[in-house]
This record gives structure tokens, C-alpha cells and sequence, in this order.
């Protein structure tokens, strides 16, 4: 079946790569427009797009699905859209270009997460079981039936970058289960089921960290927030990244924010008896570094706000 692929991320671009090698016939790619990058802004194309011209695939860019984009998407006469991560509502008039509809690989166990950044809330929010759900996008947010659903755990430690990693694998592995049942019309579709939760895109503030919460909370803020968009706090009037830090037990008093060196550890008091644990962070100005070389440069009592 001729298969539209739309994605941007990197994390699209490698189940892209995966529904290639496994032999399905992606015949057009959709992906975000060319983005500007650094401090330079130079315009930079999407992973998918990297992948898609690696391959040689017909790749369309746009950011707004305009009648011309669909005119030109229905000339591919492609029968079937996975959609990864590409970052763009579908209206009703884009659902009706494809006979067969199009498909959401959904990093959640729908309806838990409807929204942008399901990864990055479900760590936030301390769970300890996620997985991804393919789904058949209709008018509402994340709210198709559901073709296929595979499960796992979330690691103590896991951060969101390498959660996305994760799951991209296990997502392939869905989409190869389930797209041959879409081809023979032997798929089901269930209506989704159990408690719904959102979960909207983060914005920086989202990641400001706020030492009146338990130290659990911070953490898992800090696995939440890394690579995009680092959790940060302010020292001495500067924004300062905290890239990783732990919650743990130690017997010092700390107020919230307070921070000292104990025994080797850069610890930080909080909302809670528990300490946080800075491993790295980033001041303004400067390269990621460890938080006993940062705290190795301050003397006097040192606060985080």
C-alpha cells in the first residue's frame, strides 16, 4: 500500500528510517518547514527530511496544510498516512485527502497524555508505565480509536530524550505488527478507554524548578525536561540549567534552595526532608559542567531561587 509518512523530530525520522528498511512503500514524506538553528539561525531541514532525501523519497514541507498542499498530496495517490510527531492539527478537509485515513503512532497509552508532550508530563508527573498507541486521527485531540498499544516501564532515571528513543523503538515494532493487518482490512478498531489526562506543549516556564517541592518532584522535573527545554533555576540573578540531580536522604539542614557540599555532594535543600542532588549543570555563559567543579568556584553560603 502507498504510504504517506508525516513526521519532523528525530524521533520520526527514526521510525521513518525503520519502515523503510522493513520494506513498506513510503512513496511521500511530509515534514515541518526548515527551521533556523543556533546563535547563527541558520536554516537547518527536520531529521525526517534528512532521511527522506538520504532515500530519495518525494518530500513536501510545510508547516500549513493549504489546498494546494492537498492537491498535491492526493496527485501521489498514496492510500494510507503514518503520522510521528509532525507537529501539525490535521482539519477535516487533510483527513478526507487519503482513502485509507491517516494513523498515529502516540508516545501514551491513550487516553492518558492527549496532547503534544506526553513524554516529558508523564515523567514529570512521576509515572512509572507508559507506552505508545496507534491510533486513527479524527477531528478531536488524540482521540481516534485505537488499532494497536504496546507497553513499558519507565526507568528511575530515564530522562525524556532517551524515553523518545525507547519508545520510537517500540513503536516501529507496533507499526510492523499492525500495518500488514491495514493492508488486508483485517485491523480492528476499539474505542479508547479509561481515566484522560493532557498534556500540552511545555513552555520554558513549565521547566523552572521551584525548591518548595519535595525533591522527588524536582527530579523528576529535571528527567521531564532533558534535552528540551532543560530545567533551570536562577543563582545570583542568572538563569542556571540543572541537566541532572537526585533525590536522596542525608541528615543536613538545609532551607529550600540552600546549597552545600557535603560529604562530596552538592546537595540542595527542599519543599521535603529529602535533599536534591545536583550531578550537572550550566551556568549562563558557560558549557555544562559538573556541580562540584560550579560549586568548587563559589564560597559563602550559595542560594537557588
Amino acid at each position: 500500500m502507498r504510504i504517506l509518512f508525516a513526521g519532523t523530530p528525530s524521533t520520526a525520522a527514526t521510525v521513518l528510517e525503520g519502515l523503510i528498511s522493513s520494506g513498506h512503500e513510503i512513496v511521500t514524506v511530509l515534514t515541518r518547514e526548515d527551521a533556523p538553528v543556533g546563535r547563527k539561525k541558520t536554516l537547518k531541514q527536520s531529521p525526517v527530511a534528512d532521511v527522506a532525501a538520504s532515500h530519495g523519497l518525494r518530500t513536501i514541507k510545510t508547516s500549513k496544510l493549504t489546498p494546494d498542499v492537498l492537491d498535491e498530496i492526493k496527485a501521489s495517490k498514496v492510500e494510507l498516512a503514518v503520522v510521528v510527531a509532525y507537529g501539525v492539527i490535521l482539519r477535516q478537509d487533510a483527513l478526507d485527502a487519503i482513502p485509507n485515513g491517516w494513523f498515529n503512532l502516540h508516545f501514551s497509552v491513550l487516553p492518558r497524555w492527549r496532547g503534544a508532550a506526553p513524554v516529558q508530563h508523564a515523567i514529570s508527573a512521576g509515572d512509572t508505565q507508559t507506552g505508545v498507541t496507534l491510533f486513527k486521527i479524527d477531528s478531536g485531540l488524540d482521540t481516534g480509536e485505537v488499532i494497536g498499544v504496546a507497553e513499558t516501564v519507565i526507568e528511575p532515571e530515564e530522562n525524556s530524550g532517551e524515553l523518545l528513543q525507547h519508545l520510537s523503538s517500540i513503536g516501529l515494532t507496533l507499526l510492523n505488527q499492525e500495518l500488514p493487518k491495514l493492508y488486508a482490512g483485517t485491523h480492528k478498531l476499539n474505542q479508547q478507554s479509561g481515566q484522560e489526562s493532557f498534556a500540552p506543549k511545555i513552555q520554558r516556564a513549565d521547566a523552572k524548578v521551584n525548591f518548595s517541592k519535595s525533591s522527588k518532584e524536582i527530579e523528576n522535573l529535571i528527567r521531564a525536561m532533558n534535552p528540551e527545554p532543560m530545567a533551570w533555576c536562577l543563582f545570583a540573578g542568572e538563569p542556571m540549567r540543572i541537566i541532572r540531580a537526585r533525590s536522596i536522604n542525608h541528615g543536613v539542614e538545609l532551607s529550600q534552595g540552600e546549597v552545600a557540599l557535603v560529604d562530596q555532594k552538592v546537595l540542595v535543600g527542599t519543599g521535603s526532608e529529602q535533599h536534591l542532588e545536583m550531578l550537572e549543570v550550566q551556568p549562563a555563559s558557560k558549557n555544562a559542567m559538573s556541580a562540584r567543579a560550579w560549586i568548587n568556584g563559589h564560597s559563602g553560603k550559595v542560594v537557588l531561587d
